[in-house]
């Protein structure tokens, strides 16, 4: 196969669609080589990778629902409305019920790339998988931070929030690593005009500590919709991007939490994947 490269944008529980696209992938034994994961979209990466198939269906149908993945209670307690420690650990490390495959991951040829934000300067990192060891899945956790929801996430000496903030879609590390076409899986429909509204207004904790990182906060929106425009006109057109998209996400925000939206995302998702086929002849 052609180096082919797959982006999958996250976007907290409606990442359930995405998990669909690559549970079709799977399916149908189509690996593709070199793998983006951003924020929730990273776990949904690295399943793809370990071919744990329907294993991120589950952790958004039955795990989602818990107090103990994201609540007010956690938030309230600890300063972090998602407990990416259980999200990336207990649930994730070996003897847990839906454990990830690591040794599987680890000896595949597919590249994994995670990305996150950091939170010293609001620049882009990007992880590998040579960052990722057996039990310790912490880059998936600084790629899913959610600024004002959660504390930075502090990992081998720096902060980090989602990786959205700084490269929500990053095309262009995909195309400079040698890729020759990108899929990119959104998780809100490709028209999608992005407004914070009024969220700047919660900033002035973040803004105090990381100042140049809150700057790409503010802008995020812009980031977002800029670089959705960008793609369409400069890759769209010749084939270079296809995005897997769905028509709606109705009505679900990002910590959504139902159960009959998240059956109808993830079908769709698993359907609209089909397009793929063609797309990497």
């Amino acid at each position: 196969m052609k180096k082919i490269g797959i982006i999958d944008v996250g976007g907290g529980t409606r990442g359930i669609f995405g998990a669909g696209v690559l549970d079709y992938l799977i399916d149908n034994d189509i690996e593709i080589p070199y793998c983006v994961g951003i924020s929730a979209g990273s776990g949904n990466m690295a399943r793809y990778i370990s071919k744990d198939k329907k294993s991120s269906y589950i952790f958004y149908t039955k795990y989602a629902f818990t107090k103990e993945y994201m609540s007010w209670r956690n938030y309230f307690v600890t300063g972090n409305f998602v407990n990416l420690n259980y999200i990336y650990g207990t649930l994730s490390n070996e003897g847990a019920e839906y454990p990830l495959n690591y040794e599987k991951l680890k000896k595949s040829k597919q590249e994994l790339i995670v990305v996150a934000t950091q939170a010293e300067d609001g620049k882009p990192k990007y992880f590998t998988k040579k960052d990722m060891k057996k039990n310790d899945y912490r880059i998936c956790a600084c790629s899913s931070c959610l600024p004002v929801l959660c504390e930075p996430y502090y990992y081998e000496d720096h902060y980090y929030y989602d990786g959205a903030v700084s490269d929500p879609i990053p095309v262009e590390k995909c195309f400079k690593d040698g890729c020759e076409k990108v899929i990119v899986i959104l998780t809100r429909p490709i028209d999608f005009i992005k407004d914070d509204g009024k969220k700047y207004l919660f900033y002035g904790k973040i803004r105090k500590k990381f100042p140049e990182f809150t700057k790409a906060l503010e802008k995020r929106c812009d980031t977002y919709n800029n670089k959705v425009q960008e793609i369409k006109d400069k890759y769209v057109k010749n084939n270079k991007v296809l995005f897997i998209a769905p028509e709606s996400t109705k009505g679900m925000k990002t910590l959504s939490k139902d159960k009959s939206v998240f059956d109808k995302l993830y079908h769709e998702g698993y359907e609209k994947a089909k397009l793929i086929k063609d797309f990497i002849k």
